[in-house]
């Protein structure tokens, strides 16, 4: 691997078609996202534009892909396998990561193994496997895989909430076993990238959106440190900063990956590149975001921030 490691960031594409749907399927919830769904969401959408920013994506040969949850509208079982397949066209799971959404993990489906079905692409590789505190969740989460100089840690934000609800939660279990992930990874001079779908920090979400244990996320941020966070669920370019235990913690926040018209103050689809290098004692990270300025027009670089990590 070369000393410069680029991690390509997409999110929120909730591309998947609503097909099979049927009365056994309908409870409360899924009924309002199918309402919700039809009055807005499938008019912003688009799978074309996802396909597009995908394809340049692939052409800038990045060397892994960061995918944080909302592949899917409202949880159907026909959804997972769409997801299945578009992930596939994205890369094989070696070169893929991904952390479930709200959207993903929506409300009861059965027997269905639902996001299980990306289980490749959500498991630690042969050395994240050697890492202490790894899989401890019965998901699975969280998982390690390293890109050269770069550690990625999946976490799960996502949890079935009642209607009008978008909340997440990592809960205790899995906080406990980040700590200890993020301090071994501390130990090896890697570059901790954390991948999760709600935005880990206080404030950056309303109550009904937000996740509702972010301030404890935030207390094993603050002390064990990570190089950057990655997440996605506002469809927005957000960049903020947690407290890491000597600096700062980069906080990185992506549109989403398939708007095809403005929607509110949420922008046309983009994603982002994002390069981690070391620089002396820390890390250089250059975030270049790229995505269409017109709807259906090209996609070029739309701007670019350089971050300094000084979280350990």
């Amino acid at each position: 691997m070369p000393n410069s490691i680029i991690i390509a960031h997409i999110s929120d594409v909730h591309i998947t078609p609503l097909a099979g749907l049927a009365p056994r399927h309908l409870n409360i919830k899924r009924t309002l996202g199918l309402m919700n769904w039809h009055r807005g969401r499938k008019h912003v959408h688009r799978a074309e534009v996802a396909d597009r920013l995908v394809a340049d994506m692939l052409a800038t040969r990045p060397h892994h892909v960061a995918v944080t949850g909302d592949l899917c509208n409202i949880g159907l079982p026909g959804e997972y396998a769409a997801a299945r397949d578009w992930l596939g066209r994205v890369g094989p799971p070696e070169m893929v990561s991904v952390v479930p959404g709200n959207h993903d993990i929506y409300t009861r489906i059965g027997g269905h193994p639902g996001v299980g079905l990306w289980r490749e692409y959500m498991t630690s590789d042969e050395f994240g496997a050697g890492i202490p505190g790894v899989a401890e969740t019965d998901m699975g989460f969280p998982y390690v895989r390293r890109i050269g100089s770069v550690a990625l840690v999946g976490v799960n934000s996502a949890v079935e909430t009642r209607p009008f609800v978008a909340s997440g939660c990592v809960g205790r279990q899995q906080l406990a076993a980040l700590a200890r992930v993020l301090g071994a990874l501390r130990a090896q001079g890697l570059a901790r990238i954390v991948l999760i779908h709600h935005p880990p920090l206080p404030g950056l979400a309303p109550k009904s959106r937000a996740l509702t244990d972010a301030a404890a996320l935030a207390d094993v941020l603050a002390q064990s440190g990570a190089e950057l966070v990655l997440h996605g669920h506002n469809h927005r370019d957000m960049v903020n900063h947690g407290d890491g235990p000597v600096g700062r913690i980069p906080v990185v926040g992506i549109a989403s990956g398939s708007a095809g018209r403005r929607h509110k103050d949420e922008p046309l689809g983009r994603y982002n590149l994002v390069r981690v290098r070391r620089v002396d004692e820390d890390w250089s990270i250059e975030i270049t975001g790229r995505g269409s300025k017109t709807p259906d027009g090209p996609v070029v670089d739309l701007d670019r921030h350089v971050l300094d990590a000084q979280s350990t």
